[in-house]
């Protein structure tokens, strides 16, 4: 229940990311690239904001009640974007979703209720619904924009943020008393945690690319591989399936087998690959097709195996505050994302922008390759 609540908030976040910059240029201002990857990435920026702030306030009031007033905020948004007629307003209705900034309390709500010994799973389910609604957004947002327009969806992602509050309350079971600590030492033992910020700056990166290239690649489907943005799911759909054929035997050789360092290490050496693909390989619909084949398996096999380490890292005290800290990188990542993909296509072209995110997929790489996989920590048992 609750990966299905994370999922249909991420949906609401995810849909507009195939077809947005195909929309805007039917808008006042939409022709500008800054303004489109404003609105892309614009819910990043309340989220960098609030998401210690949410996941701090899960430790101390309780999960239940942050969840459910940040999706009412992110509802509101959405009927605010879709209410607009300009880009300024979306960009408006953006950062109200973005306000709504749940995803560390519900990331801690789900390592409340569940046993060590199937803590990892249950997080890389919560990990891996990203890249699932992620990848469905790619699929379904064409076929949406077709028959009920951006409006629409954003309508639509505001009705399903409302039904999720009612699966929040009457389906989620209550999260166990857990002695909690006051805030600011958890947040401060958690911020200089030597292990999360590698895990903090990887999930930056990761969220900071996945915007960024979507600043120009529906545009390179239409201009480069001549597909229709309404046909666009016809490289999705086949991109997206195969992904995951791929991935589910990584997760398991990652989790099972010990082989998680190799597994995670590779994921981000194939997300380098792949941005120097697009930039200098991408030159049909073929090759556009296979690098976007190889994104969706580089994404989702690192969006399945991070939220589990930051889980096992995570101190049990401040759980909600280290999730707060992970979810506030990977919102910063969004959000500049899109303002660094718009500014730099804007001014430099594309092919700087797939430069830039080679470069910071370099980096994370080297971190990479010199931490060390946490292992399995063991819960004492309640008195």
């Amino acid at each position: 229940m609750l990966a299905s609540v994370f999922a249909l908030r991420m949906l609401g976040l995810f849909l507009i990311l195939p077809v947005f910059s195909i929309y805007a240029k039917e808008l006042p201002s939409g022709n500008d690239p800054l303004l489109v990857g404003l609105a892309l990435g614009a819910y990043g920026l309340t989220q960098t904001f609030l998401q210690i702030a949410y996941g701090a306030a899960s430790d101390r009031f309780g999960r239940k009640p942050v969840i459910v007033f940040g999706l009412i905020l992110f509802a509101v948004g959405s009927f605010v974007a879709a209410f607009s007629h300009d880009i300024y307003g979306i960009i408006g209705g953006r950062v109200l979703q973005g306000a709504g900034a749940i995803s560390a309390a519900i990331t801690a709500l789900a390592a409340d209720l569940t046993r060590e010994q199937h803590l990892t799973k249950t997080m890389a389910m919560i990990g891996s619904s990203i890249g699932l609604v992620f990848a469905l957004s790619m699929v379904g947002a064409p076929l949406l924009y077709t028959s009920i327009g951006m409006p629409g969806i954003f309508n639509l992602t505001g009705i399903l943020s409302l039904l999720a509050i009612v699966v929040v309350l009457k389906l989620v079971p209550a999260a166990p008393m857990i002695p909690r600590q006051p805030a600011w030492p958890s947040f401060v033992e958690v911020l200089v945690h030597p292990m999360l910020l590698r895990m903090n700056f990887g999930v930056f990166v990761l969220h900071l690319i996945q915007t960024a290239m979507w600043v120009s690649l529906p545009s390179m489907l239409v201009n480069v591989g001549m597909l229709p943005v309404g046909e666009h799911w016809k490289v999705y759909l086949p991109a997206v399936l195969l992904s995951f054929v791929v991935m589910v035997p990584a997760i398991v050789a990652a989790e099972k087998h010990g082989k998680m360092k190799r597994v995670f290490t590779s994921a981000i050496a194939l997300l380098l690959i792949v941005q120097l693909g697009f930039g200098f390989l991408g030159n049909s619909l073929y090759a556009l097709a296979f690098w976007l084949l190889l994104f969706f398996v580089a994404f989702n096999i690192l969006e399945a195996t991070q939220p589990s380490l930051i889980s096992r890292i995570a101190p049990s005290h401040a759980k909600g505050a280290a999730l707060g800290v992970y979810n506030t990188t990977q919102s910063l990542g969004l959000f500049l994302g899109g303002v660094l993909g718009g500014a730099l296509a804007k001014h430099f072209g594309p092919i700087v922008v797939w430069l830039v995110c080679a470069a910071l997929a370099f980096v994370w790489l080297l971190f990479g390759l010199r931490m060390s996989m946490p292992g399995p920590r063991v819960r004492q048992p309640a008195a």
